[in-house]
């Protein structure tokens, strides 16, 4: 099973949120066996976008086709004024590219989506995304992770609490059942 994990951040240092739960994410899918791609805006060169008026940029396409040959996707995001960060909308708004193919957009991709804010409000990013995800007619995982990031962290360990590695394990775990339901299903 092919893995995309979309760290939808500018973030680029490994100390931050968004870096700490990719690299999670992406240790513990492949410690199940399952092949990970991890796509981030940072270093994507993905531009604003915009209809191209000839090739698609280089760019663009190999993100294109990174989502596309990933059977799932985690997604996640900061919470950034209610919702998810803009480069990450503006690189799935380039998902339009594929709007042509017999299967296009993410239709039939399996999507679990993660936020995390100050405060209780990161299930506005989750909901942003899944609208998005919807739209997108992707699948979305029903069990997400809206982070409260004053108890992401164990005050001791400075490690993921242990609650939240419960909840991203269970994301995991989903997402190959999920798979495997919709692999059945075809």
């Amino acid at each position: 099973m092919n893995v995309l994990i979309f760290n939808g951040t500018m973030d680029s240092s490994p100390y931050t949120t968004a870096n700490k739960l990719t690299g999670y994410f992406e240790e513990q899918f492949r410690h199940k066996g399952f092949n990970t791609e991890v796509f981030s805006p940072a270093g994507g060169h993905i531009p604003f976008f915009e209809y191209p008026q000839g090739e698609i940029p280089k760019a663009v396409q190999e993100m294109c086709d990174a989502f596309l040959k990933a059977d799932v996707h985690v997604w996640l995001t900061p919470l950034y004024h209610g919702s998810m960060t803009g480069v990450m909308k503006n690189t799935l708004d380039w998902l339009e590219m594929t709007s042509k193919l017999s299967h296009p957009y993410l239709t039939g991709k399996v999507v679990a989506l993660v936020c995390w804010g100050d405060g209780s409000q990161a299930m506005q990013g989750i909901n942003a995304m899944d609208s998005v995800a919807k739209a997108l007619r992707a699948w979305v995982l029903p069990f997400s992770v809206p982070i409260m990031k004053e108890h992401l962290y164990d005050s001791v360990t400075k490690d993921f609490a242990v609650s939240y590695r419960h909840k991203f394990d269970m994301v995991i775990s989903l997402l190959g059942d999920a798979r495997m339901v919709r692999s059945a299903q075809h």
